[in-house]
């Protein structure tokens, strides 16, 4: 009886147009039904970096029982691969899947939301967002562009390249025309590597014309697939300038303010377990296809240490550059740095020293 009276009095405060009314409109209200479009910069082929929207937008459905739905798009079916940011930032698509470092030319400070030349591996990038203020300073950076990005995946460490010829100088990278962009062009460039922009289908054809001497793409699982140690066998580590890489959603920021605060959590919640999961597949895939590649001719080498010391001095001194004249990137790279210096000296004494002792353990266990 009681809860009979109460409806009828609700229904009665409705025809009265009271405002303290809550019931089946207001629950309606609260889980509506939502459609959006995600654009992302890879193919289905690149399927780690394509998944990590696909998941996220997986865990959105299921979370929300098939209210708030995001269709995911490869690169070029609904928006040009590096179009992504700006179909975003006016509103074009509700969202997108794509990595700042790509948009290096709009600004460089957006290179800190993906990776920086001896920028931090993945755990310690982690690290830095969450608690060391990170993600705050990136929702300030990419606000003004009207846009909510969150990690949906790392590619962890990726490798340093494939190169036609062996590196064993400085000198062997004058004139040396290869595949890359962003700041880890501008590092190049000023150890004498000719930058080249090139993209994804024209890359093996150029390497294999001579048009291209190197390239740098991601690491042994995404290479393999590419064929690339078919016409250059040199496969050069670390990727120096890509510790790790972290890539995006992407939310029109005007779409997203729109929504109830708990699809937002759940938002918050489908990023976090995509990024883990991309990471985590990586680190699964990598080893078997670098075992591969080497079992098919590619010949495995270490970036000298006059290279790598040399490109660590020119980025110090590129990033000296950038905060002179930007309040916004040296106020990232400030925090970014500041952080990695902490950081570094720790995974030194206890992540580094374990991990080589049971790589040197393992080795000689099994001789």
């Amino acid at each position: 009886m009681k809860r009979r009276s109460f409806l009828k009095t609700a229904g009665l405060g409705a025809l009265a147009g009271g405002a303290a009314v809550v019931g089946a409109p207001a629950v309606a209200s609260s889980n509506p039904s939502i459609k959006w479009r995600l654009a992302s910069s890879w193919p289905r082929s690149l399927e780690i970096l394509f998944n990590g929207a696909v998941d996220m937008a997986e865990y959105v459905r299921q979370a929300t029982n098939g209210q708030f739905q995001i269709d995911v798009y490869p690169a070029g079916e609904i928006i040009p691969a590096f179009q992504v940011f700006d179909a975003v930032s006016n509103g074009t698509i509700q969202a997108g899947s794509s990595a700042g470092y790509y948009y290096y030319g709009k600004n460089p400070s957006y290179c800190f939301q993906t990776i920086v030349p001896f920028g931090m591996n993945a755990r310690q990038t982690t690290s830095w967002l969450l608690l060391g203020g990170g993600q705050a300073l990136l929702d300030e950076l990419f606000g003004q562009a009207n846009i909510v990005a969150r990690p949906v995946g790392n590619t962890g460490a990726q490798m340093g390249g494939w190169y036609r010829k062996e590196i064993k100088t400085l000198d062997d990278l004058k004139g040396l025309k290869m595949r890359t962009a962003g700041f880890t062009g501008e590092v190049l460039s000023r150890l004498g590597v000719v930058p080249q922009q090139i993209p994804g289908g024209d890359i093996y054809p150029s390497l294999e014309k001579g048009t291209l001497d190197a390239v740098e793409y991601v690491g042994p699982y995404d290479d393999e697939k590419q064929g690339f140690y078919k016409v250059a066998k040199y496969y050069y580590y670390p990727g120096f300038w890509e510790g790790s890489a972290v890539y995006n959603a992407y939310f029109n920021k005007n779409e997203y303010e729109k929504l109830p605060n708990h699809y937002k959590q759940i938002i918050e919640d489908a990023c976090a377990h995509a990024n883990a999961k991309a990471l985590a597949t990586y680190d699964a895939k990598n080893p078997a296809a670098l075992r591969r590649l080497i079992a098919n001719g590619a010949i495995l080498k270490r970036f000298p240490e006059e290279i790598m010391q040399t490109a660590f001095d020119v980025s110090v001194k590129l990033y000296e550059e950038y905060s002179a004249k930007d309040p916004m990137f040296k106020k990232i790279a400030d925090s970014y740095f500041g952080f990695r210096d902490e950081i570094i000296p720790w995974f030194n004494v206890i992540e580094n020293t374990y991990t080589a002792f049971l790589s040197n353990a393992i080795r000689n266990q099994k001789k």
